[in-house]
């Protein structure tokens, strides 16, 4: 996701280095895009996240691994820029298309695994439309094409009987917040670190400490700005009252993790004034989010990260309007 291509190096042993050869290379840039969930160039903090998600379940594991390779695998067949394939930014959508179907889709049927391959294959496309979009103003896609192609499936799938394998469809109309909204000290130290692992659709609070492990493995500005923007998200939820049980398991704050991370340290310089400005824009991704939550539910739909991708854009698109923000190099 993040627009530089200086990465670490990826896991070496022994002097051994795993981009050496042609496959290795391949390993190299698939792990690189599981990192550019977070924005992270990095295959070492690429497999950490791996780790994570096969602490989750195997199933996570392997559709995220699937997903990143089929995405990569298909942006080196169609001949995508090199640049881009290397620093894994071909990667971060396809990974995530695979993890949804997992979560969604029910990850121990044969069709689910072909809609995964299928999909994490398209989203390529997306991301070259997207981003030849977007690309004229300058900016960046995020995660704009996982949120179109897992919306297109999550809504389409109880359309189709050998694709969806649960009992009924999953539409409902919105409903007003429910159930009790004050936080004990489990909640909050569950919702900090659900807050992280969320952003891979993970719900388990030890989850979401490997990712952010990994995080701080490969950039600690970037792991501290994940934090203060998941306490962020925290305190916004619950000032508004926000359900505990939201908030605990991490549906309220995943979006302001991303936020904080995108506009005080990716896109933006930073210092005091984006910092501020990436934080403010947290708050608004958190008041966002169950907006969003309402408008896709009675299509059977998801929220996802519509809420990162819309209110990172409108802060870009508004930053060179402000003089002490600055813009990062590359």
């Amino acid at each position: 996701m993040r627009q530089s291509s200086t990465a670490n190096e990826g896991p070496t042993a022994k002097g051994y280095d795993l981009s050496a050869t042609s496959w290795g290379r391949f390993a190299t840039e698939v792990l690189r895009g599981q990192a550019q969930v977070d924005f992270l160039p990095s295959a070492l903090a690429g497999a950490v996240f791996s780790l994570a998600l096969f602490v989750a379940g195997w199933e996570y594991g392997l559709y995220g691994l699937i997903g990143a390779a089929v995405g990569t695998g298909t942006a080196r067949l169609l001949g995508v820029d090199r640049d881009r394939v290397t620093a894994g930014l071909e990667g971060f959508n396809s990974c995530l298309v695979g993890v949804a179907c997992a979560v969604f889709l029910d990850a121990d049927h044969l069709s689910t695994l072909l809609v995964a391959v299928a999909a994490s294959a398209a989203v390529t496309v997306v991301t070259a439309a997207t981003a030849r979009v977007l690309g004229t103003w300058g900016l960046p896609t995020f995660t704009l094409p996982f949120c179109l192609a897992a919306s297109a499936l999550t809504v389409a799938a109880p359309g189709f009987r050998h694709v969806w394998h649960l009992e009924g469809g999953i539409a409902a109309l919105p409903r007003t917040a429910s159930g009790p909204t004050a936080l004990t000290l489990t909640d909050l130290w569950h919702a900090f670190f659900t807050n992280i692992g969320e952003i891979f659709l993970m719900p388990q609070w030890y989850v979401g400490l490997i990712f952010l492990i990994g995080i701080f493995v490969a950039d600690r500005r970037l792991g501290a700005l994940a934090c203060a923007g998941s306490a962020v998200g925290i305190l916004t939820s619950w000032a508004l009252g926000a359900p505990a049980d939201q908030v605990r398991q991490g549906l309220m704050g995943y979006d302001a993790v991303l936020v904080a991370m995108a506009l005080g340290g990716v896109f933006l310089i930073t210092n005091a004034w984006s910092v501020g400005y990436a934080l403010v824009g947290a708050v608004t991704s958190t008041v966002l989010s169950p907006a969003l939550g309402a408008l896709f539910a009675p299509s059977g739909g998801h929220a996802f990260t519509w809420p990162f991708v819309l209110v990172s854009l409108v802060f870009l698109v508004a930053a060179p309007a402000f003089p002490r923000l600055r813009p990062a190099a590359g």
